[in-house]
């Protein structure tokens, strides 16, 4: 299997006032094509500023990112934007659905901002609202849907322009154990059927056991005791 994912040496830090806080601390991991990945961790031990400098969202302090081949460190931010459209999807605890757009509607959006028309990713639409089970809600605006199917739209989206790489913070955090596990039950069969690499922080024991590796983390470090 390829590499998909690579750090080398990533440190993250942040100013407050005169002290500086270091949040991430050399961090060195991989994954490869195909793997589901969970990163474990009490708060405050870096996790979700992992996954960020991951997906380009925030930068390193020093160290890299590959995505693939590509340093994402030495890319401007138009050439950030354009890996993650083509490469990455993300999925967050909170939704970030658009209240006044319908199912498809919100699934597409990245279509729209990219100057793509929906029309042209009909069957792609058509397919992936079967696999997260909305075919029958794609008219539907966000308040007409449980939490739960709230988050399937938000993996539809993340999943819509077939991306190889899913970036997944704390999905489950909002929702109740049975939903969760539907929810995981998903992810696991995306990550089977379609081979999309998954890397996801959770605190979760129970989504941690969806995937097929655990990278522990402690006070900014992977934690490999």
């Amino acid at each position: 299997m390829e590499r998909i994912v690579l750090t080398e040496d990533l440190c993250k830090n942040y100013q407050v006032g005169t002290e500086v806080i270091q949040i991430l601390k050399g961090i060195e991991i991989s994954v490869l094509e195909g793997e589901f990945v969970s990163i474990m961790g009490p708060s405050g031990c870096g996790k979700s500023t992992l996954l960020y400098l991951l997906g380009g969202i925030d930068e390193p302090t020093s160290g890299r990112v590959l995505i693939g081949d590509e340093d994402i460190s030495k890319l401007n931010d138009r050439g950030k934007s354009k890996l993650r459209r083509k490469f990455i999807g993300f999925v967050f605890q909170f939704y970030n659905l658009v209240q006044n757009l319908t199912v498809e509607e919100n699934i597409t959006l990245p279509l729209t901002m990219d100057g793509k028309k929906p029309a042209s990713y009909k069957k792609e639409l058509d397919e992936i609202l079967e696999i997260v089970g909305l075919t029958d809600r794609r008219k539907f605006t966000p308040r007409e849907l449980s939490g739960g199917q709230q988050q399937r739209v938000a993996i539809a989206r993340a999943l819509l322009l077939n991306p190889k790489l899913i970036l997944a913070d704390e999905p489950i955090g909002n929702l109740d154990s049975k939903t969760g596990t539907d929810i995981m039950e998903l992810f696991h069969k995306i990550n089977k059927e379609k081979g999309v690499t998954i890397v996801q922080v959770t605190h979760s024991q129970e989504a941690a056991k969806y995937g097929s590796r655990v990278i522990r983390m402690k006070d900014g470090l992977v934690d490999v005791s």
